[in-house]
């Protein structure tokens, strides 16, 4: 637990680390965020994520930080003031773990991976803030979630999605909108994007679409299907090609 300034309140967040540490090593540090409903326990509960902290390769590890997020898609809602999950995460927990761990520092030793709604924010910062890491990595991520409209049968979520992004066609919703910002971000300054989506859920057509916008920009990334619906068994399936793709990409220690 640590207390975070932007949300004025104590926040927990989960750290795995190397079994052996090297006394004045600093280590790159990967971000993963949890999807819509979840907590900064899934990541641990649900996946086998802890090996990818262990060295391999020649390399002293990583760190691996798992913030939570509760329903807030890791930006700062439009609506709530009090809600600043997004300087929260870039400001506050960045700072907190490279005072309490071995975490190196520099763009070029931070990556973020997120699933579904932790997906979307991946991307979303990759497009808005390139400066603050090398890597995004995407697994189902709701790139859609700024365009969905209001729906007899989720009511509940489009309350939701306007607290956080504001009003339909607001300069707060256009601000969070991959589909917007891949538009005036710079391919040279963007993070790599490892993108992924199961070949039966319902955000594959928005990931393909978004997928064909960074290939007609330059950008640097890579898009991958496989079989499987919007579920963890699919997001298990993704983590060994995303983080051999993470490996090239961040600073590695050796």
């Amino acid at each position: 637990m640590f207390f975070s300034a932007a949300l004025n309140r104590q926040v927990p967040y989960r750290v795995f680390l190397p079994e052996r540490l090297i006394v004045g090593q600093k280590l790159p540090v990967v971000y993963l965020l949890h999807g819509g409903g979840g907590s900064f326990r899934d990541w641990s509960n649900d996946t086998d994520v802890a090996g990818y902290a262990a060295a391999r390769d020649g390399s002293g590890g990583m760190i691996l930080v798992m913030p939570d997020g509760d329903t807030s898609c890791f930006v700062n809602s439009a609506e709530k003031p009090e809600d600043r999950y997004e300087d929260y995460l870039l400001h506050d927990l960045i700072a907190d773990v490279e005072a309490r761990f071995p975490a190196a520092r520099g763009r070029e030793n931070r990556a973020f991976v997120g699933v579904s709604m932790g997906g979307f924010a991946a991307v979303k910062l990759a497009l808005s803030r390139p400066e603050l890491f090398a890597f995004a990595g995407a697994i189902s991520p709701a790139v859609d979630v700024t365009e969905r409209r209001f729906g007899l049968f989720r009511v509940a979520q489009w309350w939701k999605l306007r607290s956080v992004f504001g009003p339909w066609n607001s300069q707060a919703r256009r601000d969070d909108d991959p589909f917007l910002l891949v538009q005036s971000a710079s391919p040279a300054a963007t993070p790599y994007i490892y993108l992924t989506a199961g070949e039966q859920e319902i955000l594959l057509e928005p990931n393909r679409r978004f997928a064909a916008l960074l290939g007609q920009g330059g950008f640097s990334y890579e898009f991958h299907t496989m079989p499987g619906g919007h579920d963890p068994d699919q997001w298990r399936s993704q983590l060994p090609g995303c983080f051999e793709s993470l490996l090239k990409h961040l600073k590695l220690v050796h």
